[in-house]
């Protein structure tokens, strides 16, 4: 498979990487094989966190690659803000990778200010990653985010090598700015929600928008060799758009646009308390996540919903005009139906 320079980190990746959520969901020996078929057929970048599947998700890709730990990328992820907090998650990503060193360390889901200006304290997630760079247990820094003008902010500061920030052809606001911006600086860019969290069902149509970005590196989920192959083979094959697909494109952007959080929070905090995007991700978790994960993780949620009264002080701040209201109820009706 063809390879990208990853940004000034020099990393060689492969076109398209590996998320790792979906992952989780196989049986663990179902999930290695898949992990396995990935790496022969060409993906070398393979993206997770420490708490993805409860850790499972590094277990699985560690115990895969293993044997290919000099020919692959691994990326994980932090979600502690705080010194301690992320150190100790450093430690436990590499028990369950099974490595001695992290080529891409990544600061996540740093998706509101109260955490961006956390992180960079002096006892801040930022000064463990710098430590365990110069420790050699991290090879590089990256940060994630799902906020548009946090990520514009984070590339143009010069602290990290690498953005990772949702990108699909629903979700297309990062084209405008950040992508120009992130080649600009030499930053890698990697597109989360490749598939807009199982919102776009048409493969082609997902890979294919993607890669007309030369400097974006998509990171699909993938829980099945049919889903890998079908992918592999996109990437491999004609990756121009003809006239009837940039026509099927559109509509599909059209008809998501304002039905799709990105997570990007502005709609927080609710005078309520209620937990708005983790309420609207109730019907991608089901798509994604493995079914003790999302059976664990709907309970607190839930319980907020309880809470709200339909003031709709969440529209009013959804930078995308989403229908927060009937999207909340539609999710927690899609919860107890299954």
């Amino acid at each position: 498979m063809k390879k990208v320079t990853l940004g000034r980190t020099g990393l060689k990746v492969s076109r398209v990487g590996m998320g790792g959520i979906p992952i989780t969901r196989p049986q663990e020996d179902e999930a290695i094989k898949i992990i396995q078929r990935a790496h022969n057929l060409g993906i070398n970048f393979f993206d997770t966190a420490t708490g993805y599947g409860r850790g499972s998700s590094e277990k699985r890709i560690g115990a895969a690659l293993k044997d290919h730990r000099d020919n692959v990328i691994i990326a994980t992820k932090t979600a502690s803000m705080d010194e301690n907090g992320a150190s100790r998650d450093l430690k436990r990503s590499l028990r369950q990778l099974d490595t001695n060193y992290i080529d891409l360390w990544q600061l996540g889901n740093v998706t509101t200010y109260t955490k961006y200006k956390r992180m960079q304290q002096f006892d801040g997630a930022l000064k463990s990653a710098e430590k365990a760079l110069r420790e050699g247990k991290v090879r590089h820094i990256g940060m994630s985010t799902h906020n548009l003008t946090i990520a514009i902010e984070a590339v143009s500061s010069g602290m990290f090598e690498t953005i990772q920030f949702p990108f699909n052809l629903i979700a297309d606001e990062a084209a405008h700015e950040l992508i120009p911006l992130a080649k600009e600086r030499d930053v890698g860019f990697i597109a989360s929600k490749s598939f807009a969290a199982g919102n776009i069902e048409d493969a082609n149509l997902a890979i294919k928008f993607l890669l007309q970005f030369d400097n974006v590196v998509p990171d699909p989920g993938i829980q099945s060799i049919n889903e890998l192959e079908e992918i592999i083979n996109i990437v491999n094959g004609e990756l121009g758009l003809t006239v009837q697909e940039k026509q099927a494109l559109e509509e599909i952007h059209d008809k998501m646009y304002s039905r799709f959080c990105r997570h990007c929070e502005e709609c927080m905090p609710c005078p309520k308390s209620v937990h708005i995007p983790q309420l609207l991700y109730i019907t991608s978790a089901y798509k994604l996540r493995s079914s003790e994960s999302f059976k664990k993780g709907g309970g607190p949620d839930l319980k907020s919903w309880d809470k709200c009264d339909l003031c709709g002080d969440c529209e009013e701040r959804c930078p995308f005009n989403l229908p927060i209201r009937e999207m909340l109820k539609e999710n927690v009706e899609f919860y107890h139906s299954v």
